[in-house]
Parts: structure tokens; sequence; C-alpha cells
């Protein structure tokens, strides 16, 4: 596992319509949590033109109470965007399917093995649009820096940024972003928040129904277990959460 510092050398994103702002190595950060939400909002539909996807960047008053920044004073793993397209989503999360957290009641009706991937979302949906709204909602409700980064598809973010994140539960960056890949593909599930050690997802085309969401919440829990064990309950009420619903959020703190 190589972890290394993000270093500063790329081009500026073009400030007339930005905060002042600064590049730390491969990522863009706003000086001051956005005041105008909407700037968000602008980046999305700048994307396609521009190449940078905006990010939302927490609060976060564990780093903010000694007068740091993770961005800054934590290190980084070394940047894995090149492995990303090799990288087999279902081999990572059934390699992260853990079954030791308990007897077996939390997982059923599944079991020791895990059951594969969910078929992709019959619904059509704008998945830039839904990370443009959700993304200005959420600047609305609490503060956030807004960031930037250089990319094809925001799936790649982590890798790209060698984001360690999710280092109690993995190294494997390129995996991570592979699975981000795979849901933008099947669900329209875009990053739209980086923090220290959490990600949330806009999702423009959510299951419809329990069981497809089943399946869904599979892929959640052996994506991010610390996310699943924090909640109440087994994974069918984890499930139930996820009919219909626009907006996922994944901690490994």
């Amino acid at each position: 596992m190589t972890i290394a510092p993000l270093r500063p050398g790329t081009p500026a994103p073009p400030v007339q319509t930005l905060p002042p702002g600064s590049w730390h190595g491969r990522l863009w950060v706003s000086d001051l949590p956005l005041s105008r939400p909407e700037r968000f909002l602008g980046c999305v539909a700048e994307f396609e033109r521009s190449g940078l996807w905006p990010v939302l960047i927490p609060h976060d008053q564990r780093f903010a109470a000694n007068g740091e920044d993770w961005i800054d004073d934590r290190g980084r793993l070394a940047p894995a965007g090149h492995r990303v397209a090799s990288a087999d989503p279902a081999a990572a999360l059934s390699r992260w399917w853990d079954t030791s957290c308990c007897d077996g009641a939390c997982l059923r009706p599944f079991g020791a093995r895990f059951p594969g991937l969910a078929k992709r979302s019959p619904r059509k949906s704008d998945p830039l649009a839904e990370a443009g709204n959700t993304g200005s909602i959420l600047a609305t409700r609490a503060p956030h820096r807004l960031g930037l980064v250089q990319t094809e598809r925001p799936a790649d973010i982590p890798a790209l940024l060698g984001w360690t994140g999710m280092i109690k539960c993995t190294d494997q960056v390129a995996e991570l972003s592979a699975v981000l890949r795979s849901w933008e593909d099947r669900f329209g599930a875009t990053l739209v928040v980086l923090g220290f050690d959490a990600i949330e997802l806009s999702v423009s085309a959510p299951p419809r129904n329990q069981a497809r969401a089943l399946t869904v919440a599979a892929e959640h829990r052996a994506f991010s277990l610390p996310t699943f064990a924090g909640q109440p309950g087994n994974l069918r009420e984890y499930a139930s959460g996820l009919v219909q619903s626009r907006h996922w959020r994944f901690s490994w703190a």
C-alpha cells in the first residue's frame, strides 16, 4: 500500500464564475464554504464542456478543532485512475461480502455467498440534472466547500485522487471507483459529496420496489459494512429505505 501526498501543478480552472480557491494536487478547492449553492448546479451544467466535475466537501470538525484540513494534512494512496476500467465490480463486492458480523440473520434472504449485482434500473433518468439538484440542496443544508476534479466520469474521482476514505476496509481504491462506475451505469448514482471518510451519491434511477432494492442493499452492505452496521435492522429493513431513495450515503468512520 503506497501513501503519497497530493502535489500541486495542475492548471487552474476558469475563475470568472468560481469563488476564490486553489489546487491541492488534482483537487481544486474553494477557500470558503459555498455562499451560493447554485454554483454547484452551474458547475454540473458546465461539466461536458469543462471536464471538471464538482464535489461538495463537508466541514469536518474532527480536523477543524485542531486547525487541520484532511485534504492537506492526511496522505493519499497512489492514484489509480488507470486501473478502474480493468477492475471487476462484481468480484470486488463478492470479496468484500463479510459474513462474520453476526449469526447470519442480518443477511437473509442471502447467505455466505454474495448474491451478485442487481439488474439495471429500467427507468429513464437524467443523472446530471439529478446530481445538480441534489448537490445544490445539500449545499443549502450545511456548509460545504466546492471541489473540482478533472475527470471523464465522477465515479473515477476517488481513484484519481488516491482517496483513503475506505482504508479501514480496503486499499483498493480502483475497485471502489469501479463499483461507483457500475452504479452510475445501472442507477444513475453520481458522486456529489466527498469527505475524509464518507461519500454521498445522487441517484436518478433508484430501485422502485422491495424486490429490486434487496439486491442493491446487498451491494451496499458489501461496499461499506460500517454504513450497514451503523443502522438498526437487517438487510430487508435496510432495503426498504432504498426504495425510491435518491440519496445514498456511505461512511467508513
